[in-house]
């Protein structure tokens, strides 16, 4: 199971970023899939989260509503986050992870983070 996030990087305040999670070796469309963040200093926080292929039901945590856009490619195996408007406070390290629950029990994966950072 690989899941591999990219995309971070330096921007401005204002400006825009794209994260993809490449994912691999298990069946994606029955995960859902979520973007976290851990700021330094701060405890991991939750960001986003698309839910399974069957549903694509999206959820976000209040301070990236209108700004963060989560979608999913079954193609690709891969679940962007669109981020716009950035502001300094979004700087830190984004993580993805797939989770399933069934009625046997659940699985989760964690990918490695990306670093972004807002700074003029």
């Amino acid at each position: 199971v690989q899941l591999q996030a990219s995309g971070g990087g330096l921007v401005q305040p204002g400006g825009s970023l794209r994260l993809s999670c490449v994912t691999s070796g298990f069946n994606f469309d029955y995960y859902a899939i979520g973007w976290f963040r851990q700021a330094p200093g701060k405890e991991r926080e939750g960001v986003a989260c698309i839910s399974s292929s069957a549903d694509d039901n999206t959820y976000y945590t209040e301070s990236v509503k209108g700004r963060f856009t989560i979608s999913r490619d079954s193609a690709k195996n891969t679940v962007y986050l669109q981020m716009n408007s950035l502001e300094p406070e979004d700087t830190a390290i984004y993580y993805c992870k797939a989770v399933r629950v069934t009625a046997r029990g659940s699985s989760d994966y964690w990918g490695q983070g990306t670093q972004v950072t807002v700074s003029s």
